[in-house]
């Protein structure tokens, strides 16, 4: 059953999700080639707690981290380790902060160096998707038009849009209905209404659309090795249209302040 927010409540989101913007803006002063996924973890987690807040992901299911790092072929749910970042990687960061009961949860893919440019023109296609997918996001509509509407965007790429995984809606859980899939037909699924709050995160690859699971139980990889991208925004449905309660704004400012490139 889907829970509407109320005004009060998705100002509570959108508060518990701009801790995520400002974790992710921590994260992008320092990642680079020689960081490990293990520092940055470390760093958010320490930024999170010093916001008054709490990790949203460490414990959920069993998940032994504050973040999900994902590098290259890894699409998400990648567990931080100690290998050291290279130039050329490309790294889903994926964070989640509990503020006051209610969830932030979003999501950037980060280039580390100079990367290939067919890798960095999947990022900045799926990124686009994003927005393309909330623009879809009108109340009267239905969750399958967000979908319908990523989904030919990025196939018109070239590129495989991930079936296994999809966004989800959030509030007092992480995961609460309605699920969000990236690709559909329209027409289809749950009316959008007014206090809907959720996470649209398009997951898409190099290459083929399948994936599989590590052993650790967790890290989702395309089965044919090539990269993958994923953004995330948490938005809610105000006055009918899309509101983005997260944002990207402070870790590109970060980027900029390096002198790194912003796709």
């Amino acid at each position: 059953m889907i829970y509407y927010k109320t005004p009060a409540e998705i100002e509570k989101m959108r508060l518990a999700a701009l801790v995520v913007s400002r974790t992710l803006a921590e994260i992008a002063k320092i990642i680079g080639p020689g960081v490990t996924t293990k520092e940055l973890d470390t760093l958010a987690e320490d930024y999170i707690l010093s916001q008054n807040a709490v990790p949203g992901f460490k414990g959920y299911m069993g998940y032994p981290a504050t973040l999900c790092t994902s590098v290259n072929e890894q699409v998400v749910h990648g567990i931080p380790n100690d290998v050291k970042l290279k130039e050329g990687d490309v790294v889903s960061i994926d964070c989640g902060a509990v503020l006051d009961g209610f969830h932030g949860d979003h999501a950037y893919s980060f280039m580390i160096g100079e990367v290939k440019p067919e890798v960095k023109e999947l990022l900045r296609v799926t990124k686009k998707s994003l927005y393309i997918g909330i623009e879809a996001s009108r109340a009267g509509q239905r969750i399958s038009d967000i979908g319908y509407a990523i989904q030919t965007y990025t196939e018109k790429h070239g590129y495989g849009v991930v079936r296994e995984l999809t966004g989800h809606g959030l509030g007092r859980n992480l995961h609460e209905d309605p699920s969000v899939p990236n690709y559909g037909r329209r027409g289809r699924g749950k009316m959008i209404r007014n206090g809907l709050v959720i996470a649209i995160e398009p997951m898409i690859n190099l290459g083929k659309k399948e994936v599989g699971q590590l052993d650790d139980g967790w890290t989702i990889v395309t089965k044919d090795g090539l990269a993958s991208a994923h953004f995330e925004h948490d938005i809610a449905i105000v006055d009918k249209k899309p509101v983005i309660l997260s944002t990207f704004d402070y870790l590109e400012d970060a980027l900029r302040e390096r002198g790194l490139e912003i796709l």
